[in-house]
């Protein structure tokens, strides 16, 4: 068996000079899926395939969430141009280096150097022959994830509560933030359509200030409720260990870390019980192994989210939670949640809800070419 390296030792594959970058406006159409912050009615994605002179591409792909992250597709479009033009004839098995470049070029703009992020990686597991996990020094096991209701009325999320029962979902996520007394009956008509046996989690996605946050866990605390992510507004991390300590429900850091450095602050402020991962606010693999590491060193578990990528990106999350054990739970159902169409070759599969992941060289998912070619599209 190939021996597993690390994306940190890149430097001992062969150089690969970045010849070009296709870049795709990859626009999938959805239902329209709403959180606190708004409403989503297509998913805005990019796609990329960096070219090198291996004569083999690596893939990436990022959802852009402008209510959480800042960034739009157009935005998102517009920067993937000028960071081509800084990798052209660049090494890419340097992948430190490459994303320093854009680091250097740019402040944030975490969700579309995800994309970069993600495309080197799967050029340094091709090269090695690897599947990513592998290469990431994961091993396989269970990945069952959750499935997402957005907000609605508490009827019909009830509702659509029992259809996913009886579809087999074992834990239902339910967005919340928009009215606290509201989100409260939410809850209680779900678990009472559902029973004590399903795993309910809750997403208020920054909705709450503190007094809503505090009425609402309190209250919800008869309802069994796994955790609550991101309570309120990141600008109020100061007041998460307070919460903390009054709320009945485990606290998940979602928005309020987007780096290590986020990690670490709320981690020594006792503000957090869990931290959700995603690359869109990472920036991609590198800066999500060093937020992964943080968490494992202080004994706070960790779950693998994203936005509303296809199984592109889906494969990836599924293959960086192959390689941390640290990562507990599963938030894996971004294509899942309205997606009307599913413009993806290989990578991950369903089955049930639980998730099967390529053994492949690289992430073992491209898109459908018949898909790109409708899409807006650059090379550069």
């Amino acid at each position: 068996m190939p021996r597993h390296r690390p994306a940190d030792n890149a430097d001992r594959n062969p150089a690969m000079t970045i010849l070009r970058t296709d870049i795709y406006k990859y626009s999938i159409p959805m239902h329209p899926f709403t959180i606190a912050t708004g409403t989503m009615h297509y998913a805005q994605n990019i796609l990329i395939h960096v070219h090198t002179d291996a004569g083999h591409y690596g893939i990436g792909e990022c959802s852009a969430f402008p209510m959480i992250v800042g960034e739009t597709q157009a935005t998102c479009f517009e920067m993937a141009k000028d960071f081509a033009t800084l990798w052209k004839g660049e090494d890419a098995t340097a992948i430190e280096a490459r994303m320093q470049q854009l680091h250097d070029f740019t402040a944030y703009n975490a969700t579309i150097k995800s994309a970069f992020d993600m495309a080197l990686h799967d050029l340094a597991a091709k090269a090695a022959d690897q599947p990513l996990y592998r290469y990431l020094g994961g091993s396989k096991k269970p990945i069952e994830t959750d499935l997402t209701i957005g907000i609605d009325t508490p009827q019909k999320m009830a509702a659509t509560a029992i259809k996913f029962k009886a579809d087999g979902v074992r834990m239902i996520k339910i967005k919340l933030g928009k009215n606290g007394p509201e989100d409260v009956q939410r809850v209680k008509l779900i678990r009472g359509a559902v029973g004590q046996d399903i795993i309910l989690r809750i997403d208020a996605n920054q909705g709450w200030d503190f007094d809503t946050a505090r009425d609402a866990l309190i209250q919800m605390g008869e309802y069994n409720i796994q955790f609550c992510e991101q309570p309120m507004r990141r600008y109020n991390d100061h007041r998460l260990p307070e919460l903390r300590r009054l709320s009945p429900v485990k606290i998940m850091a979602d928005e309020s870390v987007f780096d290590h450095h986020d990690a670490e602050r709320l981690i020594a402020a006792q503000a957090c019980d869990y931290v959700n991962i995603k690359f869109a606010k990472s920036g991609g693999i590198l800066e999500a192994r060093k937020i992964a590491a943080v968490c494992k060193e202080q004994n706070i578990p960790c779950m693998m989210g994203g936005m509303l990528e296809s199984r592109v990106a889906l494969t990836a999350f599924a293959h960086f939670a192959l390689a941390h054990d640290n990562i507990i739970f599963h938030d894996m159902d971004t294509c899942m949640l309205g997606h009307t169409t599913d413009p993806v070759t290989g990578g991950v599969r369903y089955n049930g809800y639980f998730l099967e992941t390529p053994d492949t060289p690289g992430l073992g998912a491209d898109a459908d070419k018949a898909f790109l070619e409708k899409c807006e599209q650059v090379s550069i």
